[in-house]
């Protein structure tokens, strides 16, 4: 039987999760974080880090215990139940099957800003049709152009913190390091909490190096300690970032919320800089798109051949260019909601899904460690019993502070995968399928 060579290392684990979160998605997001948190998005980001990192540990301990593809289906089916195991994957669908829409609309609404005579439908559909053709031939070429595009958004990135620090050094009235960005007078807890809970769409990948588990060096250790320091590391990137973008533009109104940072890119380098940032965040989202397409067709397929979905539909592989050509046009067709969403809503309703998985890998930890575990001593208490449940709570919280609309549309989400459930095990007599992510990996 083939198996992948065990050659990542640490490092290089930790660097493809930091550009699976995609670090530019700090400016595509952030006028929407703005006007959410009245002028203090590094505060959100602070708060989305603290939740994101007691996730982030009971994502360690599960990696550490089932070192296996899958993530928070495979750690709550193993620790609690396959049924739960069963939502839990609903959630995860949930993300991957609409953040492709996401990704698309971000992009659309900067392209829609750069060139307002095209309407913002076009340029949905122009990411839509490119990025599924692409996928449709094959994977091979899609991580060859993300390899690329990568390198491109990060240049850009660091061009505009760098003008940023210069713009604010012009003007003696705005001083470089302020607190304002963190506490500007009134502190609210609730919009801090409320833009924490539209930041974390920005976390939204930590995890992926989870897949990675059959060609990493010693697994056990190793996943773990990367999921840790890619989400401290990205953690920083965002909160850095975030200041000094505010401090730059300490105002929370913008001709346009969904594209704030175009604006600003306008104010800080000219016309010059924003044609070179608009470049770099379509690249991203591009890239983004590419691979957030390509994850979620592959769960379809995994899906459907293991027969939790209709595998007539989902389960078959284009003879010529062996990919599930079915559940890409589906999320392609999905994608087209985003012509009628607004980029807070649609992140906020992804969010939904992953805060819901994050709140059972949580409590997975809990179950496997502390329920079923024989010491239940004081570290024992911390780790896996207090840490976890603060993860938790955490989660949940965020989850409260999203959009309402956005709530109740995760919650028809999450409705419809109880009833597909009871299908699926004829009412809930039976156990559901378990699937084989090994392959989709």
């Amino acid at each position: 039987m083939a198996r992948l060579q065990r050659t990542l290392s640490l490092g290089s684990v930790v660097l493809f999760g930091i550009a699976y979160m995609t670090p530019i998605i700090v400016l595509g997001t952030f006028g929407i974080l703005a006007q959410s948190t009245a002028g203090r998005v590094p505060a959100a980001y602070l708060a989305a880090l603290v939740a994101m990192f007691f996730t982030a540990m009971s994502y360690g301990r599960m990696a550490s215990a089932f070192p296996v593809a899958g993530s928070a289906y495979s750690y709550v089916r193993k620790a609690i139940s396959p049924k739960l195991g069963f939502i839990a994957g609903w959630a995860v669908l949930l993300d991957y099957l609409f953040l492709p829409m996401a990704i698309w609309l971000i992009g659309a609404a900067y392209l829609n800003s750069a060139f307002p005579a095209v309407p913002q439908w076009t340029w949905v559909l122009a990411f839509v049709g490119i990025t599924s053709a692409i996928n449709i031939v094959g994977l091979k070429l899609a991580n060859g152009i993300n390899a690329l595009l990568m390198l491109v958004q990060f240049l850009v990135l660091i061009a505009f913190v760098a003008l940023c620090i210069h713009y604010v050094g012009g003007d003696a009235s705005t001083p470089l390091w302020s607190m304002k960005p963190f506490f500007n007078g009134d502190m609210q807890m609730p919009l801090i909490m409320s833009g924490a809970a539209i930041a974390c769409y920005s976390f939204l990948g930590f995890d992926a190096v989870s897949t990675l588990t059959e060609e990493t060096r010693d697994p056990r250790r190793t996943i773990p300690r990367a999921i840790m320091l890619i989400t401290l590391i990205g953690g920083l990137i965002f909160v850095s970032v975030s200041y000094f973008v505010q401090i730059a533009h300490p105002s929370f109104q913008f001709d346009s919320v969904d594209s704030a940072a175009y604006e600003i890119a306008r104010n800080i380098g000219g016309d010059l800089f924003v044609s070179i940032f608009l470049i770099g965040l379509i690249v991203g989202q591009f890239a983004s798109g590419l691979s957030a397409q390509a994850s979620g067709s592959r769960l379809l397929f995994a899906m459907g051949r293991d027969g939790v979905l209709p595998k007539s539909f989902f389960g078959t592989l284009h003879e010529r260019f062996g990919t599930p050509v079915n559940s890409i046009l589906l999320c392609a067709v999905v994608a087209l909601l985003a012509l009628k969403l607004d980029v807070t809503t649609s992140t906020s309703f992804i969010n939904f899904g992953a805060f819901l998985a994050f709140s059972l890998v949580n409590l997975s930890v809990i179950f496997h460690y502390w329920i079923g575990g024989e010491n239940k001593g004081l570290r024992e208490f911390v780790l896996f019993l207090l840490f976890p449940f603060i993860g938790l709570a955490a989660d949940l919280w965020l989850m409260v502070s999203l959009d309402h609309r956005a709530i109740y549309l995760g919650l028809s989400w999450l409705a419809i995968g109880v009833v597909y459930l009871a299908v699926l095990t004829g009412g809930f007599r039976r156990q559901p399928p378990e699937m084989d992510f090994q392959e989709t990996t």
